[in-house]
């Protein structure tokens, strides 16, 4: 199954939403991208894989590609160097490092200088704010290594930064959100030093680790599917999520954040919608379950094309039941391109304040008993509209 061509026939969309703007604006980007240096942080995943596969189309003439999942970078290597008609750049580059470490920027400055820099390094799972260990590591990746970053690109500026964020970022409700609308202040700050621009974007659909991408590790596994039915979200495909990052990238002006321009009440879908169409393109009819017990139970009904599915409402923390990409607050733009829309920002703290936000955190990691209504605290003194949904409940006690 090719999971964009099944997200299209899915939602209704003959290509691409983005397919006008990347027509429109491919003068723009040919000029920005061909011939210049890229590096890709978190380069790996479904969104940074993507971004990279956008922009091969413009011909740059380096790629370094950097994530410390080392099988992803093998994947990645494999997946391009297989595809018919792919340009890669001669000079070539992946390595499997952690974008804080000193040899991280020894590779930078031996490689550099690039023109673009893009960061898809991210804890983006609500998931991770399980415990307080999970929580210290989701910041440390989100803000603290993203800070390390951005004082590196203050010494070396390109001509484009980007690092993404996530619609989870508006009005958040969990530690993750929370996270990347620190870490959208924190690039902000630097925004009068080169360009920066972000994006803040749906769910990918069949991304790594996402529920979706569930649905198909349990069918292979012959497993039950346990999914929500109250719970909306708005989503892209692998192919869209890689687009609206390159068009963010380089169409965007410094301190401008890119969401797709999908609206509330036509494009939110829940989990509990899509299932029964996926289980149809592989065959199945679902055979509807009241427990996950019940569900594990019947899954000799699978080689009958009845499939196991336990569907639940969400009561766990972090969880709210739709989500959205701006506020009424946030100054955003609709008109100007055909896709994209865009808030426009300016940093809420400036450099010398957000380095006193970054040492006070670092001296909170130091404490040896640090709990998560300590993180939470500290989080909603620094995000105003931070509002934490709390139930006790964590999503590593479902299926």
């Amino acid at each position: 199954m090719d999971i964009n061509t099944f997200f299209y026939n899915f939602i209704g969309r003959p290509e691409s939403m983005f397919s006008k703007d990347l027509l429109d604006k491919s003068s723009e980007l040919a000029s920005s991208i061909n011939d210049k240096s890229i590096l890709v942080i978190g380069g790996a995943g479904s969104i940074g894989s993507s971004f990279i596969k956008a922009a091969l189309k413009f011909r740059p003439k380096k790629l370094v590609v950097v994530d410390i999942n080392e099988n992803g970078l093998t994947e990645l290597v494999r997946d391009l160097r297989s595809s018919k008609d792919q340009y890669i750049p001669e000079s070539f580059y992946t390595y499997p490092i952690s974008f804080d470490s000193n040899a991280f920027k020894k590779l930078f400055i031996k490689h550099g200088p690039f023109e673009i820099v893009t960061n898809f390094a991210a804890h983006k799972h609500v998931r991770s704010e399980k415990d307080i260990f999970s929580i210290e590591a989701l910041i440390e990746n989100n803000v603290l290594k993203a800070k390390k970053l951005m004082d590196i690109l203050l010494d070396y500026p390109p001509d484009h930064f980007f690092c993404v964020s996530t619609d989870k970022a508006a009005n958040p409700v969990n530690i993750m959100g929370a996270s990347k609308k620190l870490m959208e202040e924190l690039i902000l700050s630097y925004a009068t030093s080169f360009k920066v621009t972000s994006a803040r974007f749906a769910n990918v659909a069949f991304s790594n680790g996402s529920l979706l991408d569930g649905f198909v590790s349990r069918l292979n596994k012959n497993q039950p599917i346990a999914c929500p039915n109250d719970v909306q979200r708005f989503f892209v495909s692998p192919q869209e999520s890689g687009q609206i990052c390159l068009l963010a990238c380089i169409l965007g002006r410094s301190g401008e954040i890119f969401f797709p321009k999908l609206d509330m009440q036509n494009d939110l879908i829940k989990f509990s919608d899509i299932l029964p169409e996926f289980l149809k393109e592989h065959g199945f009819t679902p055979f509807f379950c009241n427990s996950e017990q019940t569900a594990k139970e019947q899954v000799h009904q699978i080689p009958h094309k009845n499939y196991p599915v336990y569907l639940f409402e969400t009561n766990t923390s972090g969880e709210k039941l739709y989500e959205e990409f701006y506020t009424e607050s946030e100054d955003y733009y609709l008109d100007k391109y055909h896709a994209l829309g865009f808030i426009k920002k300016t940093a809420s703290y400036s450099k010398s304040e957000m380095n006193q936000l970054i040492e006070d955190l670092n001296k909170l990691f130091l404490k040896d008993e640090l709990n998560k209504s300590e993180i939470v605290s500290w989080l909603k003194s620094c995000i105003s509209d931070f509002e934490h949904i709390e139930t006790g409940i964590g999503l590593d006690s479902k299926m």
